[in-house]
């Protein structure tokens, strides 16, 4: 379950005021220099982006558990599926019909869902230090974050940009008397962008990406000149 249009107001402030990651982010740093993940804490030089979403068992960020995990890589202008990461979890004890409903993930589906240890390792290792893209990525931070604390001892360092937020920004520019909560699928229809498997991992990882690069491209600006 992702954060959606009637819940992404509050959803997207997740994750702590920026002053308080960036200190929490310096504090980690110290902890993990000569740890195997301090080199997540080096500054990205390269040219890539990586679109995350995670697929969990509630909205709460305090008591939702992971059920599926989602990742692929941007380069340049082009979203790499034959570069992601897919991952389903052991069966969660919270899922319930209401979170089934959304993502789609029953307990059968599951029955080869990999420790949450082990994703979350896996998800370190392809992300890397690289900038994550993701809607109202507050909420997967916050959800990935309270998870990685107890078993890595850091919070995710990465810089992000939160898709909902950059249309939100670029609107502004030219409405600024409008109060913008776009949709995820709203927003992709006016985009042009393919809905790829909603409430998928996977599927909302690579519809984002997408948003992100016509965002960036201007698309948004040239459809309303």
């Amino acid at each position: 379950m992702s954060a959606d249009s009637a819940t992404q107001g509050w959803l997207s402030r997740l994750g702590g005021h920026p002053m308080l990651r960036a200190l929490r982010r310096v504090a980690d740093r110290r902890r993990q220099a000569d740890g195997d993940y301090g080199w997540l804490f080096n500054p990205y030089t390269g040219d890539e982006l990586v679109s995350l979403d995670c697929e969990t068992t509630g909205l709460d960020t305090k008591t939702a558990e992971l059920v599926s995990i989602a990742a692929v890589r941007i380069r340049d202008d082009r979203v790499l599926t034959s570069e992601s990461l897919d991952l389903r979890l052991v069966r969660p004890d919270s899922l319930s019909g209401d979170s089934i409903r959304i993502h789609g993930l029953r307990g059968v589906d599951l029955e080869d869902g990999i420790e949450v240890e082990q994703a979350l390792a896996r998800l370190l290792d392809f992300i890397g230090n690289r900038p994550l893209v993701g809607w109202c990525i507050g909420f997967d931070l916050a959800v990935l974050d309270r998870y990685l604390k107890p078993r890595f001892g850091f919070a995710l360092p990465n810089a992000t940009i939160d898709v909902a937020q950059q249309y939100r920004r670029l609107m502004r520019r030219s409405h600024p008397e409008l109060e913008l909560q776009p949709g995820f699928e709203t927003l992709a229809e006016r985009l042009g962008v393919p809905v790829i498997g909603r409430h998928s991992a996977l599927g909302d990882a690579v519809t984002t990406a997408l948003m992100h690069l016509r965002l960036a491209s201007g698309a948004l600006v040239a459809k309303n000149a």
